[in-house]
């Protein structure tokens, strides 16, 4: 079972005292023996919540209240510190945890059951015999299928503990009767690293779309591979990567910097400084490095960039960064609810920090990509902003800036063709997996002899699949919609997602990369002399 889902932004009434407390604990300012006093900051919070629970002339969710107080309070401080409801607890750990126990398959809520786009390879459903197409309409003798049961009820059924059984009843097209299956739960990854493949005969390809506790292991196996199909040269893809685990971003720097070379240092508000270095594990130290960035890698994606590029290795290509240096610690708050607190500001080798302001709030903060947009910086690298107050420069005497962002070598623009508003929309709701599902679910049969080097090469979406598309979403939406002015970029879309519901395994990426302006300019660079290499 695989379930995507997005992101965070409560506490009891009584724990907000317990959560500062434990805050002290962890090396706060405030002595144990101040927190409780008759007129502490935290005393005022705990009486108000008192009188409103205990005297408030209406019923009140106090648990609510001090939700909205414990988000004040952060949104006070900077962007990213964060809490996270004990109910996104679960789900947020095995996020950065990078797996969770389930029964192994991709699915969506299709009309009113489980469709199951793919089961994930050598997962327990794939082990049994469950197969693409198939429908999960019960488990252990309950339903799992009706117009009121929602996404989460229905990953609830399949859930249970490590190594337990459940029993699916299977409806699979042509077979006169459901078909039982017995499936043992595991952990099943929920996978960092989307691709590993190679764009020419010695440059590699990684995408990396997170830093979770299993990435480096992923990111090392696509590595390995890669070097054994002669890569001296990798291109490791960054774009839209949000970030996560420090520990696991300076594991993967290790592998291209050679020993002793400075990663980062973080600081704290009391100026403890703790530096980070490469070891000798290094497996690539000799080989070129290509990283690609956009306007939404962010956090460890720009300590990657930023290591690499203040240690003149490799070259950093694509667009700036979103300048997030800050570090959170999550710190339990005693409920089963926690809050990610920035802790520190990193910095790079040559000491910059890469942290865009925030001073103005938050709303001002996350719109500054629409600043980006109306200044002309994703298409014009002349229009990126810099400060000279917050030049620093290289070994090797490569001047790099701070501020905002990692700064590219090289500037590759946006590309308005496959970034189209509509495309990613249709993209992003699911639309385009629903119609080639539908597509796929009318005669599987046409693509059974197809390998998946074959089809990736070779297979070719015709015009008409695009009008049935085009008229798929018509119908959908009662609008007039036409692909015309993108009639190549649609089929792209729809061949890359119909390769990622037959093959899986990075079969998406390596399809839509195709026409990919960025790898394009990396394959050019890397056929040449690079700067810093």
């Amino acid at each position: 079972m695989h379930f995507d889902k997005k992101y965070l932004p409560l506490i009891l009434g009584a724990a907000i005292a317990t959560g500062i407390f434990i805050g002290g604990k962890l090396n706060f300012a405030d002595a144990p023996d101040r927190l409780f006093t008759k007129n502490s900051k935290k005393d005022k919070l705990n009486r108000l919540i008192d009188y409103i629970d205990y005297d408030y002339v209406d019923d009140i969710n106090t648990d609510s209240i001090v939700d909205v107080t414990v988000n004040g309070i952060l949104d006070n401080l900077d962007p990213h510190s964060v809490y996270i409801p004990r109910e996104d607890m679960e789900r947020v750990a095995d996020e950065m945890r990078g797996n969770f126990v389930g029964i192994g398959v991709s699915f969506y809520t299709y009309k009113d059951t489980i469709a199951v786009i793919r089961p994930i390879e050598n997962g327990p459903s794939a082990k049994v015999g469950i197969r693409g197409g198939d429908r999960i309409v019960m488990a252990d003798g309950d339903t799992l299928y009706g117009d009121n049961l929602q996404d989460g009820d229905l990953v609830d059924k399949l859930k249970g503990p490590l190594n337990s059984k459940v029993e699916l009843k299977v409806f699979r097209k042509g077979e006169p009767d459901l078909l039982t299956f017995k499936v043992k739960r595991s952990k099943i990854p929920i996978k960092s690293v989307d691709a590993a493949y190679m764009l020419t005969e010695d440059l590699g390809y990684i995408k990396i779309n997170k830093f979770a506790e299993s990435t480096y292991k992923e990111f090392k196996k696509g590595l390995d591979k890669l070097m054994d199909k002669g890569a001296t040269k990798v291109a490791l893809d960054l774009r839209d990567n949000p970030g996560g685990r420090l520990d696991i971003t300076e594991l993967i720097l290790d592998e291209f910097l050679e020993d002793d070379k400075l990663i980062l240092f973080t600081k704290n508000k009391r100026g403890d400084i703790e530096k980070s270095f490469a070891t000798d594990r290094g497996d690539f130290e000799d080989g070129k490095v290509f990283v690609m960035i956009d306007e939404n890698s962010a956090s460890a994606s720009e300590i990657v960039a930023g290591a690499l590029q203040d240690n003149d290795k490799g070259t950093i290509v694509g667009r700036r960064s979103y300048g997030k240096g800050l570090v959170q610690r999550e710190m339990d708050l005693g409920d089963g609810s926690a809050v990610r607190l920035t802790v520190s500001r990193y910095y790079t080798p040559t000491g910059r920090s890469i942290q865009r302001p925030y001073d103005k709030g938050n709303r001002e903060y996350y719109d500054d990509y629409y600043k980006r947009i109306e200044n002309g910086e994703l298409s014009d690298g002349a229009k990126i902003e810099v400060a000279d107050s917050l030049k620093f420069t290289t070994p090797k005497g490569k001047v790099v800036y701070g501020g905002g962002g990692i700064i590219p070598d090289v500037f590759v623009p946006i590309d308005k063709s496959m970034n189209n508003e509509t495309l990613n929309y249709l993209e992003r709701r699911g639309v385009i997996g629903y119609f080639v599902f539908e597509t796929l679910e009318k005669d599987r049969k046409i693509y059974k002899d197809y390998q998946r080097q074959d089809f990736i090469n070779n297979f070719k979406i015709t015009d008409d699949m695009v009008v049935e598309f085009q008229d798929y979403l018509n119908v959908r939406t009662g609008a007039n919609i036409t692909f015309v002015a993108y009639h190549e970029e649609v089929k792209q879309y729809l061949k890359a997602t119909l390769a990622d519901q037959l093959f899986g395994d990075g079969a998406f990426e390596e399809v839509i990369n195709q026409r990919d302006i960025m790898i394009d300019e990396v394959i050019r660079l890397s056929e040449e002399s690079v700067i810093g290499d």
